[in-house]
């Protein structure tokens, strides 16, 4: 005999676990947590009309949003077909949306500088353009993200920014009212004054504009609980070092340098300022370090040495232990992966210069923050 038994459908409860499942591509948290999940409804044929909220109606994730919410009503028995209908958040909603993401915390604060704060910030320096500062940042934020941190960089090279193309970000950031959604590849969260700037124009700034845009970066972007912040500061020691130093006091500075002395004496300068900022250096990354020849051998073009000396002599003028953190050597495919948007870490894994990349990721990705300037909740005794 035929089984005419009706097929059992979700309930709504049902339909919003599956929800839950679903995360915004840009925010990356539940669509239901975020109160974007307007409606949703069954008939007896297991239709699904659903309605999702979205932050703002020119959202280019929407697609991908539409595509997974589909995707996991879908799964559920019963479901023959899911119709997405999408709204746009009200200036109320945006308002609680905004107020939730900051945790109820003000608005414009800056949440690495908090004394509770859990991020490890890195300020990445070089003395002189030209070391190779940028590329080193791009691929210890990917390798550290491949490593399951939560991971975001601020490109502070503000008249020299690269991070975009080196990162492989062709998408503008999208803003919920003054709240600024960084876009992410390669699952790090990407911040640059190259994407609010038509085409290829230059940034002709001069040092306050520097300071509030680098402020609106850290107060004004949505970077979520993060476990690594990297900055690619401009070479030199300059209107954002200082700036970065008085943002976040707590950010430790990485000095990249090459093995060439004359770029090493002016990476000194740049790790120096620390002395004067009170900053922590964490250490020195020599790159460049040299060229790996068929036959195994090493040829040195601009010449060994130069990390070293620069770890060495910023030792003695700031008193503390600044070790050099490792040699990369030259390599064709960290430059292939910068220009094409896929860093050498992933890429390449194997190379030569990923492998050094990878072991400098691993033990800056290890390390824990810091107390400096942290609250111990120490109270007093009573006598």
């Amino acid at each position: 005999m035929e089984d005419m038994s009706v097929p059992v459908l979700p309930s709504r409860d049902v339909m919003l676990t599956a929800l839950s499942k679903v995360n915004d591509p840009e925010i990356r948290k539940p669509i239901t947590e975020l109160g974007m999940v307007k409606s949703v409804e069954i008939d007896d044929a297991g239709r699904v009309a659903l309605a999702i909220f979205l932050t703002v109606s020119g959202c280019p994730m929407k697609e991908t949003l539409t595509r997974d919410s589909s995707n996991a009503l879908l799964a559920l028995d019963g479901v023959t077909s899911v119709e997405v209908e999408l709204d746009v958040m009200s200036d109320e909603q945006r308002a609680e949306l905004r107020s939730q993401l900051r945790g109820g915390a003000p608005e414009k604060e800056i949440p690495f500088a908090k004394p509770n704060s859990l991020t490890r910030v890195y300020a990445v320096a070089s003395g002189k353009g030209g070391v190779g500062k940028s590329s080193v940042t791009v691929n210890l934020a990917a390798a550290m993200a491949e490593q399951g941190l939560r991971v975001g960089v601020v490109d502070a090279d503000v008249y020299g920014f690269s991070v975009p193309r080196m990162l492989g970000v062709e998408q503008r950031p999208t803003q919920v009212d003054d709240m600024i959604l960084p876009p992410i590849s390669h699952d790090v969260k990407v911040i640059s004054i190259g994407m609010f700037v038509p085409g290829n124009q230059p940034v002709v700034w001069r040092g306050p504009m520097l300071h509030r845009a680098l402020q609106q970066f850290l107060g004004d972007v949505f970077w979520g609980d993060l476990d690594v912040l990297l900055l690619d500061l401009p070479p030199g020691t300059g209107d954002i070092a200082i700036s970065v130093a008085q943002l976040i006091p707590t950010a430790e500075i990485l000095v990249v340098t090459t093995p060439q002395q004359a770029a090493a004496e002016v990476a000194e300068r740049a790790g120096a300022i620390a002395l004067q900022t009170h900053q922590r250096v964490v250490g020195v990354i020599e790159n460049m370090s040299w060229l790996e020849l068929p036959d195994g051998t090493r040829q040195e073009i601009f010449g060994s040495g130069g990390g070293q000396a620069v770890a060495d002599s910023l030792t003695k003028s700031i008193g503390a232990p600044v070790e050099l953190l490792g040699q990369i050597p030259l390599d064709t495919r960290l430059r292939e992966g910068g220009d094409t948007g896929t860093p050498v870490v992933l890429g390449e894994p194997d190379s030569a210069a990923a492998v050094a990349l990878r072991g400098i990721a691993r033990s800056l990705g290890s390390r824990a923050r810091g107390l400096a300037g942290r609250s111990l909740g120490l109270t007093p005794a009573g006598r």
